[in-house]
């Protein structure tokens, strides 16, 4: 049953996927001043689109959700690998301090970016005061320490990692209860990854856990320290099963076997809560409940689908070594975790542009990408920097044409 991937067995898809996942969130935190209703967000552009609304709801129903299946079927991995004390290291290591520093370095940032944004409305930018506002909001601490930031997927990793070690220490003191719950979870995954019944009965479960939120779909807990429980429920569902999965590593590959049928399921409830969605706020309609039912089962369903459709698309298409596919999942981590002040710091420049909503998406998501990956590759990936978040230094890739070639001893040199 315990069948771990080894280090020479690479799962270089699922590199890939954690990669798609990360990019698809700069997309989406790209998308949000694009929308044609005021969100909340920094700033809103004068371009807009309800193509952008649809986009958000899709890519926001399932990337984190795939993120956490990844991160759970790798931390398993990466715990029978190298035991208790080196797991719980690498995680403080590349999880908690990145979260921690980051969060002082990147809120600021983010509070001068919303500062700007709303000066925009008023086509009054002043950088250097969005700065000075940015920097004075730390005045206000511990009030509001590590919360309301992008980061917040960093501190849910580090309380579904911590709960799923507890569940498991529990357990190891009744060594009978522990290997009757591993043969049952064995059990029930194998059971899973071969049954019709899979997609409506997890459906099912995630809904109940949707059905708490304080929106239709997936709420974002970056308010409280406090867990919140309907996220933790779902996202820690996802982590969990990607752990229980990894002793069967096969069973991924069977649950997420590209099919078109799985594909026009996926179109067919991206339809659903895309016409659902528009009754959110009609609560006095009589059948409201039952609306939201609705649509709580088929994002669930929609979530999902895309879930193991994406994992199945990168099977075919990235299972196997390459060194472009490599580099973009190295350094998507550190792409996600900077993205989003550079993101909402072009949006305010972008917004009053007279340009389309696609060409400024594009140059927004193209610009960010770029100017991260050079600061990645320059400073981050050869330090110590690139040590915490990829586990070890890589060369820089633009600096190797400049690096002098290894002395190769002559001859004579040889003999002597």
């Amino acid at each position: 049953m315990n069948a771990h991937p080894t280090s020479a067995q690479r799962l270089y898809h699922l590199d890939a996927v954690r990669a798609f996942a990360l990019l698809l969130g700069i997309v989406f935190h790209a998308s949000l001043s694009f929308t044609p209703m005021y969100i909340g967000w920094a700033v809103m552009d004068i371009s807009t689109s309800s193509l952008v609304s649809v986009f958000m709801l899709v890519s926001h129903s399932f990337r984190m959700e795939l993120f956490f299946l990844i991160a759970g079927f790798f931390s398993h991995m990466t715990f029978h690998q190298r035991g208790f004390r080196a797991f719980a290291k690498s995680r403080l290591t590349r999880i908690a301090l990145p979260f921690v520093i980051g969060w002082f370095i990147l809120r600021p940032l983010l509070v001068s970016g919303w500062v700007m944004g709303m000066a925009s409305l008023r086509g009054e930018v002043n950088i250097l005061e969005g700065l000075q506002t940015g920097i004075q909001s730390l005045n206000t601490l511990p009030a509001g320490i590590l919360v309301g930031t992008h980061l917040w997927f960093l501190y849910d990793i580090l309380l579904v990692t911590a709960a799923t070690l507890a569940l498991r220490s529990l357990l190891k003191q009744a060594p009978q209860l522990h290997a009757t719950a591993a043969t049952a979870a064995d059990r029930a995954c194998n059971w899973l990854a071969h049954s019709k019944l899979t997609l409506p009965l997890l459906s099912a479960i995630v809904a109940s856990g949707l059905w708490f939120m304080s929106h239709w779909g997936m709420d974002t807990p970056d308010k409280s320290l406090v867990p919140h429980l309907p996220t933790f429920f779902v996202y820690g569902g996802f982590f969990g099963f990607g752990w229980i999965l990894h002793r069967q590593a096969s069973l991924l590959d069977t649950l997420s076997r590209f099919s078109w049928t799985r594909l026009l399921n996926s179109a067919g409830a991206i339809a659903a809560i895309t016409a659902l969605s528009k009754f959110e706020s009609d609560y006095t309609h009589e059948n409201y409940t039952l609306l939201r039912a609705g649509f709580a089962f088929a994002y669930a369903y929609t979530m999902l689908c895309l879930v193991f459709l994406t994992i199945g698309l990168f099977k075919k298409c990235c299972n196997r070594p390459n060194r472009f596919i490599r580099y973009v999942a190295d350094s998507s981590y550190w792409l996600y975790l900077v993205h989003l002040p550079v993101v909402v710091w072009l949006q305010v420049a972008f917004a009053e542009l007279p340009f389309h909503w696609s060409l400024k998406l594009g140059a927004i998501f193209l610009i960010t990408v770029a100017t991260s990956l050079l600061v990645y590759d320059l400073l981050v990936r050869p330090t110590l920097a690139g040590k915490i978040l990829n586990g070890s230094r890589k060369q820089s890739c633009l600096l190797a044409p400049f690096r002098k070639a290894p002395h190769k001893p002559t001859a004579a040199q040889s003999a002597t």
